[in-house]
Order: structure tokens, then C-alpha cells, then sequence
């Protein structure tokens, strides 16, 4: 049978029709309902509904049986009514455990993720490879060892060099002295170092400044390439030393009586490095009381990469790299010294494995780029398939505690992985060192101490977690938007699965929730009307409704004509509202169709001007609208007569060819398919800056920002339609980024999907034109990282004195932060914060203060992109419910209509 993922593939794919269709396959022609087999189900499935391949409809018929019959077994019920067939029911019952577990999963894993502190280099003694790091815990100290027998002991607070020895073996000379791994002999303080030159030394650890050696083991049939110790927890007289060589042979040394001597000593054969001569066919031949050997050949001829005892199994896995040997999994019976061999196969073989003792999983490091999980007693097939990487995977190692999987790849990408989801919840890259292909990279991870440790030959690298605190979700679901209410002081938040919050600016308390605002539909956008006590939510059902904030619902705009569509912004004007997002032209709501609760589009006179979908528009007084779309392309329009005047372009070389008004040649609408193809020029944010427009016309300077994919920002000259500069604010491979504007246009602050925010001076940048486009940076003033998942929307806000930040992220948190960039706090927080308290007090900004005048007729408050939220000062139109309506209707009507106000 298939995975869960499997079957969740599928569903993911499956929209609302899909469902209704499959419904309708469990009614007969007299529209009874109906069970169906599994052959049944699987055609009349691929047949109505399509959507995935007669496998999977067979997987997801088997998955519901299975449920079915669990059900009957625990609740001793007639459940499944004939066995082997499915009803509507029982497939509606198995799809809603699956949405349950999946939100579980996301509740999980969402706050397990964890936060690396910047990579640091560590002084290495080593000019060869690192063969192998140890943890000594009786010294809370760290041992690194060498492949020329270089021994580096570490302090365990900050991994700081504490000494260095050489190991000292007088088989072989020192220039040929290559150790090809370490293991600790924690129960009776030695180590185990294996060498080419077929040989096991055990060194004493007991004196920190001279490692003696007091055994060699000699006379091994091939170099041992490898080495695992494993000590009984309940009798550490009982341990076992395996061995993986060069020739496909995986042996075994079993101690009895290990804390008294791993060895007797048969006669006094010794070398010059007074260490006593143990030789292997001594051992095989059980002249040894206090050990014996168990074999077993199954790799031969290729090397075992990697060995491991699993005491709780009494067996012994190992790996290779060839295809039919790929993990051997050798087993005791009882107290027999014979071992049964089962073979694991994969199509390239594997570089690395590890075991999860709870899980009872063993995970592989494919050479195929994939990494397995596999039953121990299953060997026809792994349990899942974990894809992601691009190159070999030549590391594994399970996160015991958590059930996590870290994967490290030939390309330098790490990944962890959620074993219960079977997704990578963390991918981290680009923060390696650069070596050469054939670097043999170490992945040694210590739990405890939340620390990795990678090596890169001779060189190392450290990766430590942040403390691991209690993460605070403001939202139980990814949050979309937020906003600032400064008639009620009130942040207001909205989250993917349609619940609406306000919280206390001064607090961050909870005040109210709205659950449910458009079904379980998410809400992409929101918006408040100029008196701040109308709240417009969009959602992905295709329409926008109007509340007040006592929670009801006064108006229905019918954005998608009846259909689910993603609207990315709602955009209130003086006597219409625009909704944007999903179509290249402009869906417009007139004021004066409010008199009804559910409310129609309108035309837009404009018609359609752009070649991609319009996702997001600005508007600067007195009547210049701007609209950027999927294209790059970013229209200037008159909105008083809807009328197109200019087109932006990304590329300088366009600008004078497009300065032409109403109608514009087919040649400047849109880039070649190819150039499309290679860059990511969609525009996802649009503001006007604050104060710049006397300037844009006297000087040609910048006055409108924009911003989007591989994390570039714009600025443009509006009236002459030029590119003024522009500058890589993220890294471009983060993919699109979003961006707000601070009220006097002094401080512009972008964020990106790793939760980045940077916070950059613009009070003069591109205030006079250059020759050309400007492309240097702004001032940085501040890079923070308040969010651990991608930033959705930026807003920023005027709150007594203060300028403050808001910002809301796909992990689920909603956070408040001082301008340029401290942190306050995360809303929802055990303990609320206090922004009149003397000590959370941030520095006066003046020149916020002083130039507010111009944050008037600016503060159109909108998702996606526009003006943050207006100064109490200025006004909308005010939609009022209007009293007169009968029969429960609610109406608009406009109390300041003879008001300029956009």
C-alpha cells in the first residue's frame, strides 16, 4: 500500500467540483446512495474526475478501506458494511481524519523548525581531513581526530583548541599513517582508531596529554574502513565493537567482561609502543575468553561505508555503495554466533545510513539524491521517499528527541525533515564553504547542546541552534495581514484560515476574534475605510465584504463574479473601491451601488491595458493612480476620467518609447516570452513616496517604489516614466519580497520568505536623477529576523509619538517593532508589553514628527502593497449602515460626500 503523502498528493490536486463530481459516483441512477469496489472507484474516478492516475485513485480506495476497518474494530460496529467496498460516508470520514492530521502536523512543525545562529570556522590543527568528531562526556569535552592521526581536544562551552597530539603507531612509518575512523569506549575510557594498514589501536583517554596505546589488534584480512562500539545500558560489561572493511566484510567483537579487560593477554607479545598484540585469527578461533567474532560477507567485494549495532534488535546494519548490497542488515538468533542476512536494494547504493530507536526507521543516504526510510523487516520496499536534494546525499543523522531528520547533499544543501509529515520543514544553503567535489564532509550533531558540526577536509564548521524557547503564534494559522486602526488603537490581523483579530496596540492583548469571515475561504486582503470603522476583508472566494467592528457583516462586493479567485489588493478611492489580483484588468466597485447588501462590479472605464494580471495599484492626490501587474509593467493612470496616460518599464532602454498617452503600440506591452522566462519582474508592491512629488517634477527624481520577485526594488520618476534606480534589497534566489514605506518617506523596510526584515534610508536616495539608473545600495540601517517563516505584509504606523513597525508572517506570528528595527514583541505573548513604560521608551523621531504634514492624503489602507494606515486626520469615504433599510438590509450611504477626499 502507498504512503499517506501519496494519497495526499492527490487530494491537494482536487478541488470543489472534483469532490462534487465524486460524489455523484455514489448515487445510482434513482440517486440512492451506492458502495463501490475498488475496480468501480478506480475507473469511474479516472473517468468523471481525472485529476491522478489510476494508482493513486487505487491508493486512496485502500486507505479508506483500511480506516474503515480500524473503525469497526475499535467501536465493535457494522462499519464497513461489505468488506472491500467504499461509500461516500467512508470516504468523506477518511478525508476529514487526513485534513485533521494535517493541521496537527502544521501545529507541529511549524514551531520545531529551528533558528541557526550565523556559521563560524573554527582554529583547526589538522592540514588533512577530519576523519571523525567525539563527545567525551565524562569531560563535557570534544575530540577531533585526523586522517594522519592528528588529535584536537576541544572545550565544550565554545569549542575553543585546548591541545593537540599526535597518535603515535610504530606499524608504519608517519608520513604513511592514515586513519580511516574513531570510535569512543566510553564504558572503560579508551578509543579505537582504525588504520589502513590493517589494524585496530586502542588508545587510553584517561591521560588527556598523552594518548597510550595498550592494544593492537593485527592481522586483519582487509583495512577497516569503518567502526561502531555499542555498550549494553543494562550491563556495561557487555559491549560490541563492529567492524565494516574494504572487502565487503562486516565483523563483530563481542566483550563479556569489558570493564575488567577487552582483551586477555595470551602471551607477551608486545611492539615498541609498549601496547600488547592481539592478533585476529586469536579471535576467530575463540582463544579469547573474554571475546568472540560473528561474520558475515554480504558486501564483498565492495567497501561498507558505515556499520551499526542495533542492540534492541541484536543485529548489525551496514552500507555500501553498490545497488544489490545497498544496507545488509545482519541478524543474531538468540545466542547463536551464526548472523541471517536480509539485503536491502536501492538503484545506486548508499553513502550513509542511521537508525531511530524510537521509530524503530532506518534512514539512507542515496547516491540517487534520495534519502529512504525504511522497516527493519521489510525489504521489499522503503516505508517513504524523501526527495528534495539535487546531488548525492552523503550524510544522515536522526534528531532522536524530536523525530527529525537532518540530510546533507554533494551540493552543499542540508535538510531537515519531519519523519511523521514526511516533508522538509528546513532547507538551509549558500552558507557553506566553497571546496573542491571530492570533499569528504562530516555531519556530526550533538542533541543536547543543540549543536552541528561540519567538516570540509581539514576545515570546521559549526552550526549552533538558538535556545530553544516556547514559540508564540499569534494566529493558530498563517497569517496574511495586518493593519493599524488608530481611531480604536487597535492592530488588526487576518489569517489563512479566515479569522479576523484585533489587538491592543499598547499591550499586544487580544481584544476580539472573528472566526469564519468567509467560510473556509483564507483572506488574502483587508483594508479600513477613512474613519477606521469599516473593515474590508477579501478572500479567496472571490468576494470582498464589509464589516463594522462589532462583528457584522454589512456588505457582500461580488469581486469574482461568482467564482474563487485570489484577490492580492483592495484599494479605497473617493468614490469607488478597486479589487485587484487575479485578471489584467481593474474589477471597480462605485459608492453609490452600497445601497443594497450585496454589491456588483461596475465598469471600469479604462478597460484592459495590461499584458499579465494587475496584482497591486497607489494612488497619489489628486488623482494619479498607478498599477503594477505580473509583467513587470507598472501603468500611470488619470483616476478621475479612468483613463491610461503612461507605461514603466523595468529596462531603462524603454523609457522613451513609452511615453505615449492613451493608446500604446503592441511592441512596449510585454517582454519575449524568454526574458520572462529568466527574470522575475513581477510587481507585487506599489507606494507613492511621501513629499517627493514637487520634487519628481522640478528634478526627475524618484517618487514611487516598487517591489516584487528576486528581491529587487524600483524607484521611479511617475511623470516622465523613467527608472530612476534601483537595487537587490534579498538575496534573488528567496524569490518575491515585500515592502512599506514609512509616513515622511524616510525609511523604507522590505522583508523576505526566511523572515528577514531590513530597514534602509531613502530620505535622498534618488531625490535627483543620475545618468543612467542608479544601482548602488541605500543606507542599511537595521537587518532583523522577528519571524521564522516568509514575511506576508509589512505596515507600518503612527501610534501616539511613536513610529512603529508591523509585521505579519506565514509562521503564524503577528510582531510590533520600533522603527529602525527592535523588536517589541509578538501579539498573543504570555506577558504584554508596555510602550508608555520609561524603559521600552524608543528615541523620538524627529523627523517622522516633523514631516507628518505630508502622510496626509496619503494613507490609503490597503493589503498588498499600498499606503500604510492614514493619520487620524484625514477621511475616506465614510460608509455608514444606513438605518432606513428594511427587512434586515443594510445600506451605505456617504456622510462627508461633498468632501474631497480621492
Amino acid at each position: 500500500m502507498g504512503t499517506r503523502m501519496e494519497v495526499a498528493q492527490l487530494e491537494s490536486r482536487m478541488n470543489t467540483d472534483d469532490y462534487r463530481k465524486l460524489q455523484s459516483l455514489f448515487l445510482d441512477t434513482s440517486g440512492q446512495s451506492r458502495s463501490l469496489s475498488r475496480t468501480e472507484f478506480i475507473n469511474l474516478a479516472c473517468s468523471s474526475v481525472g485529476r491522478g492516475s489510476r494508482e493513486e485513485y487505487g491508493l486512496l480506495f485502500d486507505s479508506v478501506v483500511v480506516t474503515q476497518e480500524h473503525r469497526s474494530l475499535l467501536l465493535d460496529s457494522d462499519a464497513v458494511k461489505e468488506e472491500g467496498r467504499v461509500d461516500w460516508g467512508g470516504l468523506c470520514s477518511f478525508l476529514l481524519l487526513e485534513l485533521s492530521d494535517k493541521v496537527k502536523i502544521n501545529r507541529t512543525t511549524c514551531s520545531s523548525v529551528p533558528c541557526w545562529k550565523p556559521p563560524r570556522t573554527l582554529t583547526c590543527p589538522h592540514r588533512d581531513p577530519v576523519q571523525k568528531v567525539l563527545y567525551l562526556q565524562s569531560s563535557g569535552q570534544y575530540l577531533t581526530v585526523s586522517k594522519g592521526g592528528t588529535v584536537g581536544l576541544r572545550a565544550g562551552e565554545d569549542m575553543s583548541l585546548l591541545h593537540t597530539h599526535r597518535l603515535q603507531n610504530s606499524t608504519v612509518r608517519p608520513k604513511d599513517l592514515w586513519v580511516t575512523d574513531v570510535v569512543l569506549l566510553h564504558n572503560v575510557h579508551k578509543i579505537a582508531v582504525s588504520f589502513t594498514s590493517k589494524e585496530v589501536c586502542f588508545y587510553d583517554t584517561l591521560s588527556k596529554l598523552d594518548f597510550n596505546c595498550k592494544y593492537k589488534l593485527q592481522g586483519l584480512k582487509f583495512s577497516p574502513w569503518c567502526l561502531d562500539y555499542w555498550v549494553d545500558p543494562c550491563n556495561p560489561d557487555q559491549a560490541v565493537l563492529t567492524i565494516g572493511d574494504i572487502g565487503g566484510q562486516v565483523s563483530a567483537l563481542y566483550f563479556t567482561s569489558a570493564q575488567i579487560s577487552l582483551f586477555e593477554r595470551l602471551s607477551p607479545r608486545m611492539d615498541s609502543d609498549s601496547a600488547d598484540i592481539i592478533l585476529w585469527d586469536e579471535l576467530v578461533k575463540g582463544k579469547h575468553r573474554s571475546c568472540y567474532t560473528v561474520t558475515h560477507q554480504a558486501h564483498e567485494p565492495v567497501w561498507v561505508r558505515k556499520v551499526c549495532h542495533l542492540g534492541s534488535l541484536e543485529a548489525f546494519v551496514s552500507c555500501s555503495t553498490s545497488p544489490q548490497s545497498s544496507m545488509v542488515i545482519g541478524w543474531r538468533e538468540k545466542e547463536s554466533r551464526s548472523l541471517r542476512v536480509t539485503s536491502f536494494f536501492t538503484k545506486r547504493g548508499v553513502w550513509d545510513m542511521d537508525h531511530h530507536r524510537g521509530l524503530n526507521l532506518i534512514a539512507t543516504a542515496g547516491v540517487d539524491h534520495q534519502v529512504l526510510l525504511w522497516n527493519p523487516y521489510v525489504t521489499s520496499e522503503p516505508v517513504c521517499v524523501l526527495s528534495g536534494h539535487t546531488s548525492p546525499v552523503t550524510s544522515v543523522r536522526f534528531m532522536q528527541t524530536k523525530q527529525q531528520l537532518l540530510s546533507y547533499s554533494n551540493d552543499k544543501v542540508l535538510c531537515l525533515w519531519d519523519v511523521s509529515s514526511q516533508l522538509c520543514i528546513h532547507r538551509l544553503d549558500s552558507v557553506f564553504p566553497t571546496t573542491q567535489e571530492d570533499t569528504r564532509t562530516l555531519l556530526f550533531l550533538h542533541e543536547e547542546q543543540q549543536l552541528l558540526l561540519l567538516s570540509f577536509n581539514s576545515l570546521l564548521l559549526i552550526l549552533e541552534t538558538m535556545k530553544e524557547e516556547k514559540r508564540i503564534n499569534s494566529h493558530e494559522h498563517p497569517v496574511t495581514c495586518v493593519l493599524y486602526n488608530s481611531l480604536f488603537r487597535q492592530v488588526v490581523s487576518s489569517d489563512s484560515a479566515s479569522s479576523v483579530i484585533c489587538w491592543l496596540a499598547d499591550t499586544g492583548q487580544k481584544v476580539k476574534q472573528i472566526h469564519g469571515c468567509h467560510g473556509n475561504a483564507e483572506i488574502s486582503a483587508m483594508a479600513l475605510d477613512g474613519t477606521q470603522t469599516r473593515l474590508f476583508t477579501a478572500g479567496t472566494d472571490g468576494e470582498v465584504k464589509v464589516w463594522d467592528f462589532n462583528g457584522r457583516c454589512l456588505h457582500r462586493m461580488n469581486a469574482g463574479l461568482g467564482h474563487a479567485v485570489e484577490i492580492s489588493q483592495v484599494l479605497l478611492l473617493k468614490r469607488s473601491i478597486l479589487v485587484m489580483g487575479w485578471e489584467r484588468m481593474l474589477t471597480v466597485f462605485r459608492l453609490h451601488s452600497f445601497s443594497q447588501p450585496c454589491v456588483e462590479p461596475s465598469e471600469w472605464k479604462g478597460g484592459v491595458q495590461h499584458r499579465g494580471d494587475v496584482l497591486c495599484a497607489a494612488f497619489q492626490p489628486p488623482q494619479t493612480l498607478v498599477t503594477g501587474s505580473y509583467d513587470g509593467e507598472i501603468i500611470v493612470w488619470n483616476n478621475s476620467t479612468e483613463k491610461a496616460l503612461r507605461k514603466l518599464w523595468p529596462r531603462a532602454e524603454h523609457d522613451e518609447g513609452e511615453k505615449h498617452q492613451g493608446n500604446f503600440p503592441d511592441s512596449h506591452l510585454g517582454f519575449s516570452g524568454k526574458d520572462d522566462s529568466q527574470n522575475c519582474i513581477a510587481v507585487t508592491r506599489l507606494f507613492f513616496l511621501p513629499g517627493r512629488t514637487s520634487v519628481a517634477a522640478a528634478t526627475g527624481g524618484a517618487d514611487l517604489v516598487s517591489c516584487g520577485g528576486s528581491g529587487v526594488v524600483r524607484l521611479w520618476n511617475s511623470l516622465h516614466s523613467r527608472l530612476v534606480g534601483q537595487f537587490t534589497a534579498h538575496n534573488p534566489d528567496l524569490g518575491s519580497i515585500v515592502m512599506t514605506v514609512s509616513p515622511c518617506g524616510k525609511h523604507l523596510v522590505t522583508a523576505d520568505r526566511v523572515g528577514t526584515l531590513k530597514t534602509w534610508d531613502i530620505q535622498h536616495y534618488c531625490l535627483k536623477p543620475a545618468e543612467g539608473v542608479t544601482k548602488e545600495l541605500p543606507k542599511l540601517l537595521h537587518s532583523f529576523h522577528p519571524h521564522l517563516d516568509r514575511v506576508t505584509h509589512l505596515e507600518t504606523c503612527i501610534h501616539g509619538d511613536r513610529v512603529l513597525l508591523l509585521s505579519a508572517s506565514s509562521d503564524c506570528s503577528v510582531a510590533l517593532s520600533y522603527l529602525p528595527g527592535d523588536t517589541i514583541g509578538l501579539f498573543g505573548q504570555e506577558t504584554p508589553w508596555s510602550l508608555e513604560r520609561p524603559g521600552c521608551l524608543h528615541p523620538r523621531q524627529d523627523t517622522e514628527q516633523q514631516q507628518q504634514g505630508d502622510h496626509k492624503g496619503q494613507g490609503d489602507t490597503t493589503q498588498r502593497g499600498e499606503r500604510s494606515p492614514p493619520a487620524p486626520s484625514e477621511t475616506y469615504a465614510d460608509l455608514d449602515p444606513d438605518t432606513s433599510a428594511k427587512d434586515g438590509e443594510v445600506g451605505m450611504k456617504d456622510k462627508e460626500a461633498g468632501v474631497d477626499r480621492r
